[in-house]
């Protein structure tokens, strides 16, 4: 069995927690004092963005993937404790909400008090140390994850009484609650443990080692759950909230402090309002070791390399030892400190000091088992998800999927685009009878193009269509709200989505790759609702769109819009011009996938008239060298049956993946 920490303090009203801290004082035994010249080895273990993945399962495909899931991450974390005498264990954040588990959970057959969530049964049976809140654990709204977490908050909807909650530590410094502006988790906690030292003579020693942490989730968190926060909490930038709680946690006198950041890394100019400042975090006075995660990427690892002041082989930002371990449970992150008695306290010693990330799967035909502690846990409430999905709502004729969404096979969005625009089209005129004659449009994007591997892509096949079709086609909870935009707002929105693309040079004889790093693919929105328009590639970000018309009539900069989309995209996500939550003409109380569903359901048979033609294209572009992109392998078929008969297979990776080329002359 691992060693459990013991929770022996955390941010409680000011008063209080002095007053318990006294009385500590006075009949606690005085903990065992490693002499100076000691050294010892612990290990950071970090699990982030699990999302719910509990098991390795795909639900839209219903079937096994041993490419994820927190049962085999648990596997990893085992080995590691069997490595490591000292570790501690702790989750960044995104962990409650992600997989049809847990919507199962939250909004079909919703726990009750006393129930533990799946995820958190399953960590609890592993053990942390603490843990913090990423953007997501916020979808299901404040009462639920008041319940779920176990906390009492004194917010609108929030339980005052304790539910059943993880058995460790949950801590956030920078959200509050609008009524009495106190944090709604503890800012910071102390966690300790009895580690083994190696002391002077060469003897190993059992002391004690207190471990501060202090929690953090993005900022932007107010756009993008505008509805279930506004009026309900405020939030301040990660470094403000450092700034004012770790001189109360140094207070308490830990050996190390962590910071637990749900978010990457960016060098840009610090704002409050920053999504990812980890990179300023890392030089907070007092932050000694930095937890990152939301990014759904690897730290230490190439996507960093280059990076101001990050060391992204050894993982060190800007001198503050770092790691980032994955996402969907396909990784665990491993921080190795190795500490020196120095002058009455644990010092690191960096150059013996480094991080990594170890995936469940080191190739893609060896990966680690399930631990088999875990499946049961959550056995009841799979079984039940399963049922769920695979319930009937009609029928298709047509293969919406996801494949090639990049290059203009927009199935796989043009029934969320219908379902919206039906939904807005009803709704505006009760609402906004004054814009009720404005044109409607709709935005979507493709939420799996591969990002998460070679079975990333949403593929609903011909045939039988049930709830599992509905998540397959729309990946996240979010409402529906509505924008009114203008002609120019229209074109800058177009332009963003454009970013998704690189800049391509026609003289060029070597190979140039298509898609780009700058926009991930959730934020290549594409419009449909009488939208005509033509992506050139080969200009500069921002003059991309040509040919822009509606109903065969240029677009007027003048000319108002009323865009269906997301709450996430309409309240600032994305950072897309114009829409940052203060041009919304509807929120809708619905969810846009329960939307889309019932317009499956109502359409009961999907053929090719229900779903509106690709609204775009790219400008005619002969190139010296050919233009190429990585995709799912052995899927060209589906591009030629959309009419992309320019798209041709130069190379099959034999990883699930393959190098395809699209001829942008034709």
């Amino acid at each position: 069995m691992p060693l459990r920490s013991t929770l022996i303090r955390a941010a409680v009203p000011a008063a209080m927690a002095l007053a318990l801290l006294a009385g500590c004082a006075t009949t606690s035994q005085k903990p065992a004092v490693a002499p100076d010249g000691s050294h010892a080895q612990v290990a950071i273990l970090e699990t982030t963005d699990i999302h719910s993945n509990v098991l390795s399962f795909d639900y839209y495909k219903l079937k096994p993937d041993s490419s994820l899931g927190y049962e085999r991450t648990a596997t990893l974390i085992r080995r590691a404790r069997q490595q490591y005498a000292n570790t501690f264990l702790f989750d960044s954040g995104d962990t409650i909400q992600g997989s049809v588990l847990a919507d199962y959970q939250a909004q079909v057959q919703k726990i009750g008090c006393q129930e533990e969530l799946g995820i958190y049964q399953a960590m609890d049976t592993i053990g942390y140390d603490g843990g913090t809140a990423g953007n997501h654990e916020f979808n299901y709204g404040l009462p639920f994850l008041s319940q779920v977490t176990g906390t009492p908050m004194n917010v609108d909807g929030g339980h005052t009484d304790r539910c059943a909650g993880p058995h460790f530590p949950l801590v956030l410094s920078n959200v509050f609650s609008a009524r009495d502006g106190q944090p709604i988790f503890k800012p910071w906690a102390v966690v300790e443990k009895t580690i083994q030292v190696d002391a002077p003579n060469g003897k190993k020693r059992s002391v004690t080692l207190k471990v501060g942490i202090i929690g953090f989730t993005p900022p932007p968190i107010m756009e993008w759950d505008k509805q279930n926060l506004a009026g309900k909490v405020t939030v301040t930038g990660v470094v403000e909230a450092a700034n004012k709680y770790i001189p109360e946690l140094k207070a308490q006198h830990p050996d190390l402090i962590v910071a637990v950041l749900h978010g990457g890394l960016n060098t840009d100019t610090y704002t409050s309002e920053m999504e990812n400042g980890g990179w300023y975090l890392a030089a907070v006075p007092g932050v000694d070791v930095l937890l990152l995660g939301h990014s759904h990427t690897e730290f230490p690892g190439p996507h960093y390399q280059g990076m101001k002041d990050v060391d992204a082989k050894r993982g060190f930002v800007r001198g503050t030892p770092a790691v980032m371990g994955g996402f969907f449970g396909k990784d665990l992150g491993v921080i190795e400190l190795a500490l020196e008695r120095r002058d009455g306290r644990w010092v690191i010693n960096k150059d013996k000091t480094h991080s990594e990330v170890r995936p469940i799967c080191p190739t893609k035909t060896d990966c680690v088992p399930a631990d088999p502690a875990i499946a049961p846990l959550v056995a009841k409430a799979h079984d039940a998800a399963v049922a769920y999905v695979n319930t009937p709502i009609g029928d298709t004729k047509v293969r919406m999927s996801s494949y090639f969404a990049d290059q203009g096979n927009m199935t796989g969005l043009a029934a969320i685009n219908a379902a919206q625009r039906e939904y807005v089209s009803a709704e505006l005129p009760h609402q906004h009878p004054e814009l009720a004659k404005l044109p409607v449009l709709s935005a979507a994007a493709a939420f799996r193009t591969g990002f998460g591997g070679p079975d990333d892509y949403t593929d609903v096949v011909p045939g039988p269509i049930t709830l599992r079709s509905a998540a397959d086609l729309y990946f996240y909870p979010n409402t529906l709200n509505a924008v009114k935009v203008s002609g120019t707002g229209l074109k800058a929105w177009l332009e963003k989505s454009a970013e998704r693309f690189n800049q391509i040079d026609p003289n060029k004889t070597g190979e140039q790759e298509l898609i780009g790093k700058g926009l991930p693919g959730y934020n290549f929105d594409q419009i449909q609702g009488g939208l005509h328009y033509v992506i050139d590639v080969s200009k500069p970000k921002g003059e991309r769109i040509v040919h822009l018309t509606y109903k065969g009539k240029p677009v007027k900069p003048e000319q108002n819009f009323i865009v269906a989309t997301n709450n996430y995209r309409a309240s600032g996500g994305g950072n897309f011009p114009g829409l940052d939550g203060s041009n919304i003409v509807l929120a809708a109380p619905d969810g846009a996938r329960e939307i889309l569903a019932k317009w499956l359901q109502q359409h009961k048979q999907i053929k090719a008239k229900d779903l509106e033609a690709t609204s775009w294209r790219f400008a005619p572009l002969k190139t010296r060298g050919p233009v190429v992109f990585k995709a799912a392998a052995g899927k060209q078929d589906i591009a030629h049956a959309v009419g992309l008969k320019n798209i041709t297979l130069l190379k099959d990776n034999g990883d699930g993946t393959a190098i395809y080329a699209i001829d942008l002359s034709r």
